[in-house]
């Protein structure tokens, strides 16, 4: 008699391309939720509005093609080369094929898409529209703390001084607020050099009658102590891994480092920046220009991720997103300008993934946003939200989502359970 085990998600694990799944993968997939670790949820910022259109490319709607005839991703059947033909996803929709690392993750359905999602807010700042996707709150410049801290669930005792962090130079917008949370630029750094220095601070912020600075130094300094204890321990990524060189690449092989270390972190968060083509997207071929270039550090990344943590992957779950999308018709440089509806990743053991999600509006200009962008079908804070109540257990979604009616009746079914 098959099982579960053995014929997963009704049949969907088969074969990856031409080959078996990868035993990694296969073991993520296989692998149940550990009762007794920390649930992780990792947001990924892509910094510049990311050209969703051909990130995810709609090869099946006609007026992609009409409407760039220099920058479209030919479809998946062109006669190109296959580096520059788009992945086949479902007969409509096809991955970049710079993303070509991520398919086995869609095939093996632990990567789920939602297309034409993003914020509702109307702004094309960047800098609007990054601050009120990293509150939560589109269009209310008044929200002091972001979602991400919001989301985190109040601990009955003590909690791990990394339990919230991003890598980076700065606590980013998402992560502030009432609970602890630190940016480690990298792990190598995070620490202070002098040992003397260390403890007169240390004893200083300790000693403090200010109740907020003495525990902001306490989780400081624990977190610099934690994080010392780790460094000591060579690490190696699993499963053959190969993180894509640059800040994102080592940003997501750090936060696989502190999982796989069980320190206790909930969420966290990393950001890729350069997504702001209005000049040049591609070259003269798909596989070549900026937009390309980024992607395969992004796929390449990500995909290393998840190769890392193996059957870790059971308590991950990876969500992606940019401050807006792109204009759908190309400008006179061949590149895009700023837009509006986007596109969002989904990864993790507990995804119900090999599926693109969310109702296409159509690129005719009577379905377009403003007669120019991608139109809206799904609100960004509905897949945070699913994410938040499903995989972190918070149940608040009114707390982490204030002014926004976010429910389970608002889910796209992007997790099992």
């Amino acid at each position: 008699m098959l099982t579960r085990r053995i014929f997963l998600r009704d049949s969907a694990l088969a074969m990856v391309g031409v080959g078996v799944v990868p035993g990694w993968l296969a073991r993520a997939v296989y692998a149940a939720p550990s009762s007794g670790r920390k649930k992780t949820l990792v947001a990924i910022f892509q910094r510049g509005a990311a050209d969703g259109l051909n990130i995810l490319v709609p090869f099946g709607e006609k007026r992609y093609y009409e409407l760039r005839p220099s920058i479209a991703v030919p479809n998946p059947s062109a006669n190109n080369e296959k580096e520059d033909r788009a992945i086949d996803l479902d007969g409509f929709f096809g991955l970049n094929p710079a993303l070509a690392p991520l398919k086995a993750l869609y095939d093996a359905r632990t990567m789920a898409i939602v297309q034409a999602a993003g914020s509702p807010d109307p702004t094309r700042s960047h800098f609007d529209a990054q601050d009120f996707m990293e509150a939560g709150t589109p269009g209310v410049k008044s929200t002091r703390d972001g979602w991400m801290n919001r989301a985190l669930r109040p601990e009955a005792g003590k909690s791990s001084s990394l339990r919230a962090l991003a890598l980076g130079p700065a606590l980013p917008r998402s992560l502030r607020g009432r609970n602890a949370a630190i940016a480690v630029n990298t792990l190598r750094e995070f620490q202070v050099h002098d040992a003397m220095a260390s403890g007169t601070f240390e004893t200083m912020y300790m000693k403090s009658p200010d109740t907020v600075l003495h525990g902001a130094g306490r989780d400081t300094f624990e977190a610099v102590k934690l994080v010392k204890s780790i460094q000591q321990r060579p690490y190696t990524p699993e499963n053959g891994a190969t993180y894509s060189n640059g800040r994102f690449g080592e940003s997501l092989r750090q936060i696989a480092q502190l999982i796989k270390a069980d320190v206790g972190v909930e969420v966290a968060f990393a950001d890729i920046g350069g997504w702001d083509h209005h000049v040049q997207e591609v070259g003269q071929r798909a596989s070549q220009g900026a937009l390309p270039n980024l992607l395969r550090e992004y796929g390449g990344s990500l995909a290393a991720f998840c190769q890392d943590l193996g059957d870790r992957l059971a308590d991950v779950a990876v969500v992606t997103m940019s401050e807006f999308g792109r204009t759908v018709h190309e400008n006179g440089n061949r590149g895009t300008d700023h837009g509006h509806g986007n596109v969002m990743f989904v990864m993790g053991g507990g995804v119900q993934g090999g599926k693109i999600y969310g109702q296409w509006p159509g690129l005719e200009r009577e379905q377009l946003w403003e007669g120019r962008d991608l139109n809206l079908t799904s609100d960004f804070r509905d897949v945070l939200a699913e994410l938040v109540q499903t995989h972190l257990g918070n149940q608040k979604l009114d707390a982490v989502f204030p002014g926004y009616a976010a429910s389970p009746e608002k889910f796209r079914g992007l997790l099992r359970g």
